[in-house]
């Protein structure tokens, strides 16, 4: 679904609606400017474009997203896998471990969630 499709500045946007909602449009503008260095009228533009998207929701000047960051991260991880792993999950984790050490504790969360996922 294209409206889980989100830019750079649009998620690092979103991570701060989503730490900080429902907040007020001249909050997060304030936020924006601390966080990314937006003007005003940047958060503003963003706010417009991603209400127009369906990504958020803009009444009464509160600002709540209508996403869900974790439905984001797996379109994002799906989109990811495919296109750079042919959809291969063990190819996947064989480049990204690659010249890495996991923690034990990583280890068994791996683990975990594999004996879980084959249940």
């Amino acid at each position: 679904m294209e409206k889980f499709k989100l830019f750079d500045a649009e998620y690092k946007f979103m991570c701060i609606i989503w730490d900080t909602e429902p907040v007020n449009s001249t909050t997060l503008s304030k936020i924006c400017f601390e966080k990314l260095g937006w003007k005003k009228s940047t958060t503003y533009n963003m706010i417009r474009k991603l209400v127009e998207r369906g990504v958020l929701e803009n009444e009464n000047a509160t600002v709540c997203s209508l996403l869900k960051k974790e439905d984001v991260q797996k379109h994002e991880s799906e989109t990811l896998l495919e296109k750079a792993f042919d959809g291969s999950l063990p190819a996947f984790f064989a480049s990204f471990l690659k010249d890495k050490k996991l923690t034990q504790k990583d280890a068994e969360e791996l683990r975990r969630m594999i004996e879980e996922a084959t249940k």
